[in-house]
This record gives structure tokens, sequence and C-alpha cells, in this order.
């Protein structure tokens, strides 16, 4: 069965890849920083898009709030930019959120290697006799 694929799903994508290079080449905004562009979400009738990014070696929220609000001021300068690379009627309004996800994934991954670490540890605590019991078991 073929995928379906609405026409927001494709300005989408062409946006994420167009907003990606106009801001790294384009925003010429110190507060901006290193930024990434992860999803673009725009709504079926092309009106709003939501951009979600994420910034490259940042984890001070005020940092992160100042480089959002940069960001959203200069969203009508990309907007104009992308009406000049992506060919359709009317540029969506876009709407920057930082996106949370890797943060949550990292903080994920913390606690499962913790997690990891305190299991480890408490193995190689156990009893030597149930160590020794297994070893006869895995020799027969």
């Amino acid at each position: 069965m073929a995928k379906e694929f609405h026409r927001a799903d494709r300005v989408a994508d062409a946006m994420r890849r167009e907003l990606a290079r106009l801001i790294q080449h384009e925003v010429r905004d110190p507060r901006v920083g290193m930024v990434n562009v992860n999803d673009v979400e725009v709504s079926r009738d092309l009106a709003t898009a939501k951009v979600f990014v994420t910034l490259v070696g940042e984890d001070d929220r005020s940092k992160i709030d100042i480089s959002m609000a940069a960001l959203n001021k200069a969203a009508g300068f990309l907007r104009t930019q992308l009406a000049k690379e992506i060919q359709i009627r009317t540029i969506p309004r876009l709407h920057f959120r930082y996106d949370e996800t890797s943060v949550r994934g990292q903080h994920l991954s913390a606690l499962i290697d913790k997690a990891v670490q305190s299991d480890q540890s408490k193995a190689g605590d156990s009893d030597p006799e149930n160590d020794q019991d297994s070893e006869k078991d895995s020799d027969d």
C-alpha cells in the first residue's frame, strides 16, 4: 500500500532543509549561535509552521531563551528568504520552539547508565557460592 503524503509534509521537509541553510549562512545575529533545525510542522492550511530547533552545546536556559527570542525576531526575515527559495503561493508564519527531546533523551540515557552501573556493582557484591554454581552449570 502506498504511503500517503500530504502537501503540508512536503512543504515542511523543504522548509526544514532551507531554514537550516538560511540560519547557518544568512542570520547574522550573534545571539542565535549554532542551531540545528530538527523538525518543521506545517498546519494543513499552510498558514503556520512550528520550527523545532536545538542549540549546539548550550544547556543554560537563559541563553536558550535569548537565542529563541532572536530566532523569533528573525522569523520575518527568514520567511522572506524562504519565499525566494520555495515556490509556493504563501509562506507559513514561522514560530520557533526549543526542541527538548534531545535533552530528555540524554537524561534518560544517563538514568539507564546509572541503573546498569548499580546492577553491575550489586552483581559484583553477590555471594561467591552462587557464582561457582553458575560455573558448574555452564560446564555441563
